[in-house]
């Protein structure tokens, strides 16, 4: 311990942002526990610093006693007083007991702690580098894969993509560059993981928010996001200025803001359709590029019967529901869908318009469970249509 040793320790305060008192206080320790395991476990001990000079003594710590039981542990009062007439009964004498030989421990012991809090300041810069990024977007190579599990680079740390989070008939390759969003960051012993998915929803929105300046500028705003990762995915897009159109402002001139994110998602298709704050309009957005004739709306139980041309079913519904399950998520309202003919089956009146009194709620939801069956008003309205084929739709 010197001058030299001193400075390097400012040097890393300038460099690793690591304080030289909590260094040296580290190192104290360390030197402590060193003393204590090689020259007397058993004696109450100290070690100093000098904060200019840098060198280290060792104290020992004898409580004054009229009778010493434990010479490592206490001193007599003639013994005390004759080193400081001033000491009395109670007090604590404190005598350097530095060993000769102990600067090989020291030096040794000084470089351990110092290399260990440089590791523990670089991993904390690194976690509250990432802690801040969570859900955002970031771009990687991936470093290697390991039963499935892909472990992407991102500089001075790597990041972890499950299998769950992974993205169905995505190859995944040594070297490939990738995007991915930031799901968790962890504290760890080994320092920060950080997890990252391709199939978040947040993934989609960070996307369109890289590629469309009119959402970095805040004229556009994405109000929500539905997606299936690797198939399909819808967003709701919203102008603030009635002069911007949203859904162009998404997918740019001759599509290459839209098919950037596509190429990006390994082919996702994507459906861009407008919010509107009236329920009726935006659910039958929601069901582009389906067509739909008329859209009924109950706001308190959040149920929606979409009516759609007979050869528009198919569409409205979509391959295994998907469709409808998308809108579903993308709305937050149950969505029912009928063609007109089978309205024309339920309600003879259909065509005259006087099927159906739209004022009285509970009419018309207690009809459509008699007429219907119970199942029939989630049919086509959210999760339970996973489990229905084509031929059942």
């Amino acid at each position: 311990m010197n001058t030299e040793f001193l400075e390097a320790l400012y040097d890393l305060e300038k460099e690793k942002g690591i304080s030289v008192d909590v260094l040296l206080e580290a190192i104290e320790a360390a030197l402590l526990s060193a003393y204590k395991r090689n020259f007397g476990s058993a004696q109450n001990a100290k070690v100093i610093i000098d904060r200019e000079t840098g060198d280290f003594k060792v104290f020992s710590q004898l409580k004054v006693v009229d009778e010493v039981n434990d010479d490592r542990l206490e001193i007599s009062l003639a013994d005390a007083q004759a080193i400081d007439p001033n000491y009395s009964l109670g007090d604590v004498v404190e005598l350097e007991v530095t060993p000769k030989d102990f600067g090989r421990i020291a030096a040794q012991t000084a470089k351990q702690v110092v290399v260990q809090r440089i590791r523990e300041a670089e991993r904390n810069v690194i976690y509250e580098d990432f802690i801040n990024r969570e859900g955002d977007i970031i771009t990687g190579i991936i470093q290697r894969i390991e039963q499935r599990t892909v472990y992407i680079e991102l500089g001075k740390t790597e990041a972890v993509l499950a299998p769950s989070e992974q993205m169905p008939n995505e190859e995944y390759k040594q070297g490939k560059r990738i995007k991915t969003y930031i799901t968790e960051v962890r504290k760890t012993t080994k320092g920060p993981q950080i997890l990252v998915s391709r199939t978040h929803p947040g993934l989609l929105k960070r996307l369109f928010e890289l590629e469309v300046p009119e959402l970095q500028e805040g004229v556009v705003e994405l109000i929500s996001v539905a997606r299936e990762a690797g198939q399909r995915s819808k967003i709701a897009v919203f102008s603030k200025d009635e002069n911007v159109d949203p859904v162009g402002a998404c997918v740019g001139p001759k599509g290459m803001r839209v098919q950037n994110i596509v190429n990006e998602l390994n082919g996702e298709k994507i459906d861009i359709v407008k919010y509107d704050s009236d329920p009726s309009k935006f659910v039958a957005n929601s069901l582009s590029p389906a067509k739909v004739v008329a859209v009924e709306v109950w706001e308190d139980e959040k149920v929606a019967r979409v009516i759609v041309p007979d050869y528009q079913l198919s569409l409205a519904i979509g391959k295994e529901g998907q469709n409808a399950r998308l809108a579903a998520k993308l709305t937050g309202w149950k969505i029912d869908i009928k063609s007109e003919s089978q309205m024309k089956e339920l309600y003879p009146g259909y065509d005259s318009g006087e099927y159906y009194d739209s004022d009285d709620v509970e009419d018309y939801i207690d009809d459509y469970i008699d007429s219907d069956g119970e199942e029939s008003l989630e049919e086509y309205a959210g999760e339970d249509i996973l489990n229905k084929t084509e031929d059942d739709l």
